[in-house]
């Protein structure tokens, strides 16, 4: 159950949407690592407009958060207070063009790469070895195998936090390592992606490569959540987390992998306390082996258990 309140202001009905409103909304069920507290409230807009109306009525002093596929995402046990936007149907749709791909922030990245394929469209093969959405690969700069979203994204359409809906380009996003300029509390609706005509068995063949390759490398049918640290400048946070003699650490339910040692894995019972508490004994470890502070790559947000005022640790 929520520990905090809304705001007096938001007290009682939230602002008439056409989409969906769940209060009390638990979020273990959506996120890879199966953990975590739940949202005040949930609410599932029907559409950008849908968003706008929502965005635009709600009081700024309302917290506000956006999740998509939660694959690179820790939510504290003691959930999401205010409003928790996750962006389903309405935002999911694909369309290929000669020269790109036009896709709304739910789609998975997966399938993006998948409609490009099918389109005999190249470029945007590395998506299909990003687990999560659209949106969330725009907003952290994802990347992987080669590419990155700052490398193909020609523009992507927000809502403000004020409900404006805008446009930007890549120029305004201002793209660094696994990070994006957007603007503060907007939301990521759709983007266009370029890409290129190339022939097909060559595009299916890569994918099968990039499939393979994680496959043999992470932990991806455990509960997961991607991975947990970026890399330092020219180094790889798995190899300092080895050296460190982390590989198959336990914290409660939590464990580095064996496979990975850059994946955190809940075992079966892992709090998101347990999770969290584990990166951080790693981060600990690393910098008393190797003098390297590795910095969070997965977001963690909500409130600890017990605890009444959200933070935001990203």
């Amino acid at each position: 159950m929520m520990a905090a309140a809304l705001e007096p202001e938001m007290e009682g009905e939230l602002p008439p949407i056409r989409g969906r409103v769940q209060a009390d909304a638990p979020l273990a069920p959506f996120t890879w690592f199966r953990a975590g507290g739940h949202a005040e409230h949930l609410v599932r807009p029907a559409d950008a407009a849908d968003l706008a109306v929502l965005l635009r009525a709600l009081p700024s002093t309302t917290p506000v958060q956006v999740i998509g596929a939660t694959s690179n995402l820790i939510i504290r046990d003691g959930g999401l207070p205010g409003v928790t936007i996750r962006l389903a149907r309405g935002f999911s749709s694909i369309a290929a063009e000669p020269d790109g791909v036009i896709a709304g922030a739910a789609a998975l990245d997966l399938t993006v790469a998948e409609t490009a394929a099918a389109a005999g469209l190249t470029g945007l093969e590395f998506l299909s070895g990003i687990p999560g959405t659209i949106g969330g690969a725009v907003a952290m700069n994802a990347g992987a195998y080669g590419g990155e979203m700052a490398h193909v994204l020609a523009w992507a359409e927000c809502v403000t936090r004020d409900g404006e809906r805008r446009r930007l380009s890549s120029t305004d996003l201002a793209f660094g390592y696994r990070h994006a300029n957007v603007p503060p509390g907007s939301v990521i609706t759709r983007v266009r992606l370029s890409a290129k005509p190339g022939a097909t068995p060559v595009i299916a063949a890569k994918m099968a490569e990039i499939r393979a390759a994680r496959e043999a490398s992470q932990p991806i049918r455990a509960r997961t959540g991607g991975s947990t640290f970026r890399n330092p400048d020219g180094m790889k946070a798995w190899e300092l987390i080895d050296a460190a003699g982390c590989r198959g650490l336990t914290l409660g339910g939590a464990a580095v992998s064996d496979k990975h040692t850059n994946f955190l894995i809940n075992t079966g019972s892992a709090t998101a306390a347990d999770i969290e508490a584990l990166g951080e004994e790693v981060r600990r470890r690393v910098k008393a082996a190797t003098g390297v502070v590795l910095e969070w790559e997965i977001r963690r947000i909500g409130v600890p258990a017990g605890v009444r005022e959200a933070s935001d640790a990203r």
